[in-house]
């Protein structure tokens, strides 16, 4: 091979291989453009198409056609009428009888009976058991004795009420004071005959201060003759 035509060789080569990477860049480029924008007409291949078979035809949108609207026929108005309640029947109520005859009431009891009552009370001179005072003297005095009369000793016997607008409270026993008898009793209410009506009573009561009798109330004077109360308590039977 001469000289000539190994450099003209050389050039056919060189021309082939600038050829081909011009066709590789222009390949190249063409990828690029497809890749960047793959809905231009050079692309072969566009999205959703195919390269066989044709393009679906495109649907063409028809008109929604409406119902005609649907007119309400006119309705005769009543006029309202008032309807009466219906009225209540009332039911019969069963009226309560009881063949079981009512008992009767029983009648209230007596009141028991205190055991000892007042059998006397009188006004008398205080000189006859306290003959030294005369009449700078005023009280009350008096007995117990049982149904036989025999005298009941250790009694309490109580003095209450009031007094010249004072109160009075005073208690002793039966067979304290003998020179009334064996169960004898006294209380003394000032140094001077005194009046007053009803405002002071004795009774007989137990330790536990439950009344033995009734109340005696007792109205004292101011009479030198009258300024002792004698007040005889008998048990009764």
């Amino acid at each position: 091979m001469s000289k000539n035509q190994s450099r003209s060789s050389a050039q056919l080569w060189n021309l082939l291989s600038i050829f081909i990477l011009v066709f590789t860049a222009c390949i190249a480029g063409y990828f690029v453009l497809i890749f960047l924008n793959p809905n231009s007409s050079l692309n072969i291949l566009p999205p959703g198409g195919s390269l066989f078979a044709p393009d679906p035809p495109t649907a063409t949108p028809e008109p929604i056609k409406l119902q005609p609207t649907w007119t309400a026929s006119p309705t005769l108005e009543m006029t309202p009428t008032d309807t009466p309640r219906p009225t209540f029947t009332p039911l019969f109520t069963d009226t309560p009888f009881s063949l079981v005859p009512p008992t009767r009431t029983p009648k209230p009891t007596n009141t028991p009976k205190a055991p000892f009552t007042a059998i006397s009370v009188t006004q008398v001179a205080s000189t006859l058991i306290h003959p030294e005072f005369e009449c700078n003297w005023a009280g009350i005095g008096g007995t117990v004795v049982d149904e036989n009369n025999s005298p009941v000793i250790g009694t309490v016997v109580v003095l209450r009420g009031f007094l010249s607008g004072s109160s009075v409270e005073q208690q002793n026993l039966s067979g304290i004071n003998k020179e009334y008898g064996s169960s004898g009793f006294e209380f003394v209410i000032g140094n001077a005959p005194i009046a007053s009506n009803k405002t002071l009573y004795v009774q007989l009561v137990d330790l536990n201060n439950i009344p033995l009798s009734a109340k005696v109330e007792l109205t004292t004077s101011v009479d030198c003759s009258k300024n002792l109360i004698l007040v005889r308590f008998k048990k009764n039977r």
